[in-house]
């Protein structure tokens, strides 16, 4: 990788591009400068020697305010060097003027993300792509490092039960860290317990046969079967919708959460779950 694709000088024109919407995928960092402005000369070169020693962690996008007023107005500037710090589209964070380079490392530092972050990202793209044991492995090393890590800990929950570890799945619902992530791990705690009385059970025949069908789907999950576990819940819910108080929904939307919206299987499941139930 080049050093011309850390730093980026923007436009009016390719802002929408090179900083909104890239701001979607890594924070990008833009200076707000002028070349007759002499705190601008001694802040630029440090912006850039960090984007380069960032190796891509975060893009720095320089805005030249003569050449492009529109955006000076846009985003309230009104000195300079002002340098603002986009994540998810919007202005995250920002400071004016030609800071000292600790202050500037900190800033730098608060929006690039931590060697943990990098390790959660990259379990979750084994979870995406339905490597549930190697996203077990992964997330479990990160959370094991830090109990506090919910991400880490929702990955590795989430891995359990597209195994169909339900005992240890329930144990980590159990001992879940605070965080944003928590509200989640709740949701899959019908997933989990379900799992778990199967783990518990084994291969017993069951005179119900909804609950025999119930437990073979679950096993399905186990065996990495979703579609044939997915279709033996929309057929237990065909014969009575509130079988368990309807536990074969909450089991299906759990997931959905899991393998995310963009998978093919929620986009057919969540219509089939639809028709069944309205």
């Amino acid at each position: 990788m080049s050093f011309s694709e850390y730093i980026l000088n923007v436009d009016e024109a390719t802002f929408e591009d090179e900083v909104i919407l890239r701001s979607h995928e890594i924070p990008v960092v833009v200076d707000f400068w002028a070349p007759w402005c002499g705190p601008c000369r001694t802040l630029g070169p440090l912006l850039e020697r960090l984007a380069i020693e960032a190796g891509g962690s975060f893009l720095l996008a320089k805005v030249n305010v003569d050449e492009n007023p529109g955006l000076s107005v846009r985003y309230g500037v009104q000195g300079i060097p002002a340098v603002k710090a986009f994540k998810q589209g919007q202005v995250e964070t920002e400071f004016l003027g030609a800071q000292p380079e600790p202050v500037v490392r900190s800033f730098i530092g608060n929006l690039a993300p931590s060697e943990a972050e990098i390790a959660v990202e990259t379990a979750r793209s084994l979870l995406v792509t339905h490597h549930w044991e190697q996203a077990e492995t992964s997330f479990r090393e990160s959370f094991e490092k830090d109990e506090t890590n919910a991400p880490a800990a929702l990955g590795l929950l989430e891995s359990l039960l597209m195994q169909g570890k339900g005992e240890e799945a329930l144990r980590i619902i159990e001992i879940f860290p605070p965080g944003n992530e928590w509200v989640a791990a709740e949701r899959h705690k019908t997933l989990a317990a379900l799992l778990a009385e199967v783990e518990e059970i084994g291969t017993r025949d069951l005179e119900d046969p909804l609950a025999a069908e119930l437990y073979q789907a679950a096993r399905l999950i186990g065996l990495g079967n979703l579609p044939a576990a997915m279709d033996g819940m929309l057929d237990i819910l065909r014969e009575q919708k509130d079988f368990r108080d309807g536990l074969p929904k909450q089991v299906l939307l759990s997931l959905f959460a899991i393998i995310g919206d963009q998978d093919t299987l929620t986009q057919r499941y969540r219509n089939e779950l639809a028709s069944v139930l309205f």
